[in-house]
């Protein structure tokens, strides 16, 4: 039997149907992933696709995606949220292999499943349109040897991370904004120098520093209104210290954007840009926690990297 030879970025070789494997994270927003798997099982067998996989360790979803890529499959589909994704996406990326990615989300803040037009209902329509090849693709932004699908940044959102795990009793939908509010009141600052193609800026306090590839972060916030992830391009947006009262304006009016409006905002859109700390900084990417291998950073992005299986909210390039 001959050998599948895995399809490389950049080949665009035509096929009636695709290979789907579909990974669950039953871990995923406290519990929801668990509480969907059946739910899913029924639609995708439906489909004819039954290798339905289950993570059960964190990160194991990196391993799974390697596991079924290796076999042949050439669509995964994550249920999940923005972490489980960012790991698959990155397997998917750092293997160079022209595999799809779809999510149902399942996480807390689901931010890329807004981006790519999907919501939390649309499992049949996911489903079905799993096994039909599609080539639509996104940007990626990328940030050491780490892929991104939303965001990377630096500053309170970090705080924001650390905070998750202790807010237990809060229910998904309020858990980020609680945090979040915790967090900004409490940081200090972080100072760092940066530098883009088109501007150099020197050292500042910042209070957050969102690298947003798509236009939502932290469960829903608007942070970079007019992001699209088929520009080519980065929105940074950096948010200079503030007072307590400022800081509080600002996180209100960002679920819908309005913080661009503030005099403490600079917005940047830019392929690339270039942050010097005094230390090895930590920074946030699609939701999980790393600590930098170096004191400066450049963080870039890769246009049209990721091949994507899109819902009907799918903005599409004219």
């Amino acid at each position: 039997m001959e050998a599948i030879r895995r399809r490389h970025r950049g080949e665009r070789t035509a096929s009636l149907t695709e290979q789907v494997c579909v990974i669950v994270n039953p871990a995923a927003g406290r519990g929801r992933g668990a509480k969907l798997l059946s739910e899913v099982r029924e639609a995708f067998a439906s489909r004819g696709v039954t290798e339905i996989l289950t993570t059960t360790e964190s990160k194991d979803e990196r391993r799974l995606a390697l596991d079924a890529m290796s076999t042949g499959s050439t669509t995964i589909v994550c249920v999940g949220g923005d972490g489980t994704a960012g790991n698959i996406a990155n397997a998917i990326l750092h293997s160079a292999a022209d595999v799809r990615l779809g999510i149902i989300p399942a996480g807390t803040g689901n931010d890329f499943a807004r981006t790519l037009g999907v919501t939390r209902s649309d499992i049949e329509v996911v489903a079905a349109r799993s096994i039909v090849p599609s080539q639509e693709r996104m940007d990626v932004g990328r940030i050491e040897e780490n892929y991104f699908l939303n965001s990377s940044g630096f500053g309170f959102d970090v705080a924001v991370l650390q905070g998750l795990a202790q807010a237990r009793w809060l229910g998904n939908n309020l858990v980020y904004f609680y945090c979040a509010l915790t967090g900004i009141l409490g940081f200090g600052g972080v100072e760092i120098r940066i530098e883009s193609p088109s501007a150099a800026r020197e050292r500042t306090l910042y209070l957050l520093v969102v690298i947003a590839n798509g236009s939502r972060f932290g469960g829903g916030l608007r942070i970079a209104p007019t992001a699209t992830v088929i520009d080519g391009e980065l929105d940074v947006v950096l948010i200079r210290e503030a007072s307590r009262a400022r800081r509080l304006q600002m996180l209100a009016s960002a679920t819908r954007g309005g913080h661009v409006r503030f005099g403490e905002v600079t917005l940047e859109r830019t392929p690339r840009m270039t942050f010097h700390f005094d230390d090895k900084p930590f920074y946030e990417s699609d939701g999980e926690l790393h600590q930098a291998a170096s004191s400066d950073l450049t963080v870039e992005c890769v246009p049209a990297a990721l091949r994507v299986l899109t819902g009907a909210g799918w903005k599409s390039p004219r």
